[in-house]
């Protein structure tokens, strides 16, 4: 099955009395409107692992992620147009009730496996559970959490090789920093990338994302804006959310974007950024958190 994609996928400047008395430009890349489900990050981190899947025939994908996963959910339902197997390995207990998220990708014939937190975190690509899954499916490709490998970086790094106007300024929210490998290897000759955390202690990922990059000049890790951690929020972020969206009519998610977002505009607030700096905002997607 072919999927239609808006690609390269739009850009819009958004104009506020803030960012025009600070004299700067800000663009979103809106790769939430390259489709519907597979929006975003998400797709790129898919394309060059599902060509590698087809082209060597694997039927079985396996991959892992939290109960509100958007990896999960765009990996289910894209497996499925493909008629390939999902399995998905989810942390925390099993729930008598689905989510909105695991729902959806049991509809999207995935089967869900749980994994204990503890083991998760510590082990969660080697344990029985694994070993047994490969026993019981044979020929499983295996895509790490958040659809984090060569692969998914590969398809990152298309983001910006998409479009030809320079920016002074990228910026992205980060979880797994595999998007963020992919901005910083596509960076060109002045561009500065702000990679923003999503959860507490983000700056402890600079050593990650540094090994999944090709150097490591022109970029930074921000980390205060993780509103208490992943999946975190509060009321002062709920707002910025509404507010955002009534202004300018974009939808963001609570969990990483909106955090992105509410971080740049404070930034611009304490005159973070130079006068006449251009800044361009990769909106990645991940709206079907909202529906939780």
């Amino acid at each position: 099955m072919k999927v239609n994609l808006n690609i390269p996928s739009p850009i819009t400047e958004i104009k506020s009395d803030l960012i025009s008395k600070k004299k700067l430009k800000v663009y979103v890349k809106r790769e939430d409107l390259i489709h519907p489900i597979i929006s975003g990050n998400k797709w790129r981190k898919l394309k060059y692992n599902f060509e590698l899947i087809k082209k060597n025939k694997i039927k079985e994908v396996l991959s892992f992620g939290g109960a509100y996963s958007n990896h999960l959910h765009a990996l289910s339902w894209f497996a499925n147009t493909q008629k390939i197997k999902s399995i998905g390995i989810v942390r925390g207990n099993e729930s008598d009730e689905l989510n909105s998220t695991l729902s959806f990708c049991k509809k999207n014939n995935m089967d869900l496996y749980y994994l204990d937190r503890d083991i998760y975190r510590i082990n969660k690509y080697s344990n029985n559970l694994i070993n047994d899954l490969n026993k019981k499916y044979k020929n499983i490709y295996m895509i790490p959490e958040g659809g984090c490998n060569y692969l998914g970086i590969k398809g990152c790094e298309e983001i910006l090789f998409e479009e030809d106007e320079k920016f002074d300024f990228i910026c992205a929210s980060f979880g797994t920093g595999c998007t963020s490998a992919g901005i910083i290897n596509s960076l060109r000759k002045n561009e500065y990338f702000l990679a923003f955390s999503s959860l507490k202690g983000g700056e402890r990922m600079r050593d990650n994302i540094s090994k999944m990059c090709n150097h490591s000049k022109n970029w930074q890790i921000i980390s205060n804006y993780h509103f208490g951690g992943f999946a975190r929020k509060n009321k002062e972020l709920d707002l910025f959310i509404q507010n955002f969206y009534l202004k300018h009519k974009i939808i963001l998610d609570p969990v990483y974007t909106a955090k992105l977002f509410f971080g740049i505009f404070d930034l611009i607030s304490n005159n973070y950024f130079k006068t006449n700096s251009k800044i361009l905002i990769i909106h990645t997607g991940g709206l079907q958190g909202i529906q939780k």
